[in-house]
């Protein structure tokens, strides 16, 4: 049945003049992480902590159904025997249209005509993208069902507290808070959503570190900063960018200069995804766990140490995110793709391209670790975060791209493939 449907989708394809003997496309994983943007975030508006769970659930499916044709390497939730000369591409693209049409059905009709364009655009026969299509559709059916009722958007109720340390809604629009189903989900990869759950905590509100953390943010994150530099405020507001489309866009001009092939393609995708989804998992548990206050709320009330000096007007370069504070969500996931990265491809030294959309501006990299830390940087810089909660968010990062490594997506012999 499956089949029979690519069959007639590829017969309307040619009866409107589009040959599936057109060049392929430079490539339909990179294409199809550019449509779940779109549909994600541009379309349904999802914000950039939550939205890597939706890139996920696409590429895990658009990977297990990729692999179940080329192999080599472990399955996520599915594989299967593959029909004679079934096309990669064209199992990619099935799968990627199917997990986003079962989640975002009110724009079928817009993933539908991207599919039919994708797979128009595929230089095969009409049985071996027909084939394709079967294994994409089933790999799709496969990665929903394993997803059902892993907590995505549920009802999570949040009563913020009181008093120094204590979260509250910050100014100028006094949000209530975001995101509160997020830090209980299923994970992707992790064993449970506090795995890697940071024990230390936020820094003592008497301690030396909170009084130095504090300092530096009320002096280099205000937004009438004399101390912060314009390189640095640049800095500071190219990351308040959607972070998960800007990384997006890195991520596909990271295959392209690479040169990714469809399979290896798919499996960084899948990894990265993953491993962005589970870093703001495990980094939204620990944040309504601790429920500890923005710099905005700390520095107008005097930072609860009687050897701070307080500011009830002091003010951050960007508006503060409506979620705790504690660990930055930046530092997680930035940890946590830089060293899938590094792991993928065997070294740090991976030229990486990054855009704002907020700055109009471009920063390269030569070494993951130098992202981390301009990444670490910027998001005091934008008076959002304390030092110390930005290095505990990379390390929540590091351990979820250790696990991702080691544990999943691993090259297996004797596949058969």
């Amino acid at each position: 049945m499956k089949i029979w449907k690519a069959v007639c989708l590829l017969s309307f394809l040619l009866a409107i003049g589009l040959s599936p003997d057109r060049p392929a496309l430079a490539n339909v994983v990179n294409d199809w992480d550019a449509i779940a943007s779109t549909t994600i975030i541009t379309n349904a508006k999802i914000g950039p902590g939550p939205a890597p769970v939706w890139f996920a659930y696409t590429h895990l499916a658009m990977y297990d159904a990729v692999n179940s044709i080329t192999g080599g390497f472990q399955p996520y939730v599915f594989s299967t025997q593959p029909p004679a000369g079934a096309n990669e591409d064209a199992a990619a693209v099935a799968a990627a249209h199917n997990v986003l049409v079962h989640y975002f059905p009110a724009q079928q009709s817009g993933l539908d005509a991207d599919e039919a364009t994708s797979l128009a655009a595929i230089s095969d026969t009409p049985n071996d993208i027909a084939a394709g299509v079967s294994v994409g559709e089933a790999s799709a059916q496969a990665l929903i069902k394993a997803r059902a009722n892993d907590g995505l958007l549920a009802n999570v109720p949040y009563t913020p507290g009181s008093g120094p340390g204590v979260w509250q809604p910050t100014p100028p629009a006094f949000t209530p808070a975001i995101n509160t189903w997020l830090g209980q989900m299923t994970p992707f990869t992790m064993k449970s959503a506090d795995q890697f759950f940071p024990k230390d905590g936020p820094s003592k509100l008497t301690s030396k570190t909170w009084i130095r953390d504090y300092n530096e943010t009320k002096s280099l994150g205000a937004i009438d900063s004399t101390t912060r530099t314009a390189e640095q405020t640049e800095i500071g507001l190219f990351y308040t960018d959607h972070a998960s489309q800007q990384y997006a866009r890195m991520f596909q001009d990271l295959i392209t200069q690479e040169g990714l092939d469809t399979a290896a393609s798919a499996r960084l995708m899948a990894m990265l995804w993953a491993g962005e989804a589970d870093s703001h998992i495990g980094c939204f548990n620990a944040k309504y766990a601790y429920s500890f206050w923005r710099p905005v709320t700390a520095i107008r009330a005097g930072g609860g140490n009687p050897k701070l000096e307080g500011d009830p007007n002091w003010t951050p370069l960007a508006v503060t995110p409506a979620h705790p504070e504690y660990p930055s969500a930046h530092g997680c996931f930035t940890g946590a793709g830089a060293d899938i990265i590094a792991g993928f491809f065997g070294t740090d030294r991976v030229h990486l391209v990054l855009t704002s959309s907020v700055t109009q501006t471009t920063h390269t990299f030569d070494n993951t670790n130098d992202l981390v830390e301009e990444v670490s940087n910027a998001r005091i810089y934008a008076g959002f975060h304390y030092r110390h909660s930005v290095d505990d968010g990379r390390a929540l990062g590091h351990q979820v791209a250790a696990r991702v490594l080691k544990k999943f997506f691993r090259k297996v012999r004797n596949s058969g493939k």
